[in-house]
């Protein structure tokens, strides 16, 4: 006769052997997480860093090659070209932000919600469509040269205006968390305490914006500085750093100066990552859960002023966009301006006609899939999984860096680890592949931040439930935290489709000619005088931008009424 015992323990053995078995199949996801961001990443970087200390034969010459860039007359002039276009254009754009985000959370101005839909048409675009918009109104030819009161636009003029449509809606977006986040009751007090409206903004508002303000300043400086659109767009002969590496490496091939330009434009926007992460930290820590949201009062004199700024900042905004749209329809700026769509006849214009918009496409679709795939399921190993602490602490710690990479220096990096003979991987260099993986890595840390905070939120006994009801671990992620995640899993998808359509800063050193994107269409037509169908091809990117975000938006919606129709059910 068998015992209760007996009975009891091979089957205890065969459920810790599945339990076993799970957890090793998910620390192979985390190793397999891990060798992505290891080959993706850390050892293109390293071979970008090598690169830089090598003669052209490979020999180890240390810092000669830094040595013999800063013996070149005009390096300190670009350097500091760069950095006096990145504070200028900065400091602007945090002003006008400011004033902005002010007028949407601190005043009752009527069409706040149409005003904070105008903020994100920028994210829309390429940093290549407002040099554009502003060659025709502000170029040569344009409408308005008049308006820069005989000051040409390709320059300092044109960059800082750019980069200040380009990085607006990112510094805005930072600083209306810090204003949303003000407990209503400090300004309770300062009114029983008799302060005024002046008194009140530099002892309440200011201090709670300075995190805000920090960061943010931080973030559009690292922008500004390692952007290459707006310059290559409107830059004329004002050489910048992300300029003058694209020069190194596609005019002169001269990779071991390309390498040392790309370094010198990754340590500043590394240092101001870094400050922008400390600040963020700083903030983090001093949250009060249970703040009251502020509810300003009606006051006349504010309202309408903050309607005017704001009305004036939107119309800017759409006077840009709407200028990209009629400049594509232009038959021949600016001599013939009749409409036609004779610049979206792509196959009239450049080789590959149609092909660099589909590959866009292509592309914009395999990294919404396959990263958001990958991103999401390597945060919940991070998040959730027990054990490996020290891998998952490495591991999150490198999911932070693309953040801080700048897209040129990225793609410069990819150049030396993949067209490399001796690596086995090399033969994914000039594919639609390498793209892929470019993007995902340069994409990586912003909705692995997201996916982050949902997992967060969710209650940490789920796997716990779900162990105890002998459900695997799998399925429970399958059936249980993908189905409660999925407006985030929307929002990640549509930020990577969006984001992968727009960026060109990687890309423009890794197509070939059957893998050219959209992006790079558009800087090979502007540097062939093609200013109508570059425009084209712009705005084909924002509408197909905009339908990606209308299309998310219904999703949600259709997410949500089923959402309270459950809960509804329920009761």
């Amino acid at each position: 006769m068998v015992s209760p015992t007996q009975t009891i323990q091979p089957v205890a053995q065969k459920n810790r052997f599945n339990i076993g078995g799970e957890e090793f199949f998910l620390r192979l996801c985390l190793i397999a997480l891990g060798l992505f961001l290891l080959f993706g990443l850390l050892l293109p970087v390293y071979s970008l860093l090598s690169k830089g200390l090598q003669d052209a034969n490979g020999n180890f010459v240390g810092l000669q090659n830094f040595a013999n860039y800063f013996s070149e007359p005009r390096v300190s002039v670009v350097f500091w070209n760069s950095m006096r276009i990145s504070v200028i254009a900065t400091l602007i754009t945090l002003t006008l932000a400011s004033v902005y985000a002010f007028a949407l959370t601190h005043s009752r101005m009527p069409g706040r919600p149409f005003f904070r839909a105008m903020t994100l048409v920028p994210l829309l675009t390429p940093s290549l469509l407002p040099g554009i918009a502003l060659i025709y109104l502000f170029g040569n030819q344009g409408f308005f040269k008049e308006a820069l009161f005989g000051y040409s636009l390709y320059g300092p003029i044109g960059i800082v205006i750019g980069e200040v449509f380009f990085t607006f809606p990112i510094a805005l977006l930072i600083i209306l968390t810090s204003l949303l986040s003000i407990d209503s009751r400090l300004y309770e007090a300062a009114t029983t305490l008799g302060a005024g409206r002046m008194r009140t903004f530099f002892t309440v508002t200011l201090p709670a914006m300075r995190f805000g303000l920090g960061a943010a300043f931080f973030a559009t400086f690292t922008k500004v500085f390692t952007d290459f659109g707006v310059p290559v767009v409107v830059g004329g002969s004002y050489p910048v750093l992300a300029t003058d590496l694209y020069q190194k490496v596609i005019g002169s091939f001269d990779f071991q100066m390309g390498s040392v330009v790309g370094i010198l434009l990754f340590i500043p926007a590394a240092l101001a990552f870094l400050a922008g992460h400390l600040l963020q930290r700083g903030h983090n820590s001093g949250i009060d859960g249970r703040a009251v949201i502020y509810i300003p009062a009606k006051s006349r004199v504010r309202d309408i002023s903050c309607f005017v700024f704001c009305s004036a900042m939107a119309l800017a905004i759409l006077g840009i966009l709407v200028m990209a749209v009629f400049g594509s329809l232009f038959k021949l700026w600016p001599y013939n301006l009749s409409l036609s769509l004779a610049s979206y006849n792509f196959a009239e214009h450049e080789p590959s006609g149609w092909g660099a918009y589909r590959n866009s496409l292509r592309l914009a679709g395999s990294v919404a899939v396959f990263g958001t795939a990958l991103i999401f399921f390597g945060a919940y190993l991070l998040e959730r999984m027990q054990g490996a602490s020290w891998l998952r602490g490495l591991i999150s710690f490198c999911c932070m860096i693309p953040l801080a990479m700048p897209g040129m220096v990225l793609g410069l990096s990819y150049i030396f680890f993949f067209n490399n003979p001796s690596n086995p991987l090399g033969g994914i260099y000039g594919t639609l592949t390498i793209l892929v993986l470019s993007t995902v890595v340069h994409l990586y840390t912003v909705p692995h931040l997201t996916a982050l905070t949902a997992l967060k939120q969710l209650d940490s006994g789920l796997e716990a439930v779900g162990s105890s009801l002998k459900v695997p671990r799998l399925t429970t992620f399958l059936q249980v935290v993908v189905p409660v995640s999925l407006p985030t899993i929307l929002r990640i998808a549509s930020y990577l489709f969006m984001n992968s359509m727009t960026t060109i800063s990687a890309l423009v050193f890794l197509y070939s000619a059957n893998t050219k994107v959209a992006t790079v269409s558009i800087v090979l037509l502007n540097d062939n005088a093609m200013l109508g169908p570059a425009a084209a091809m712009s705005v084909l990117i924002v509408a197909t931008s905009a339908a990606v975000v209308s299309m998310q938006w219904l999703l949600m919606q259709g997410l949500l009424r089923r959402t309270q129709a459950w809960r509804g059910v329920e009761k």
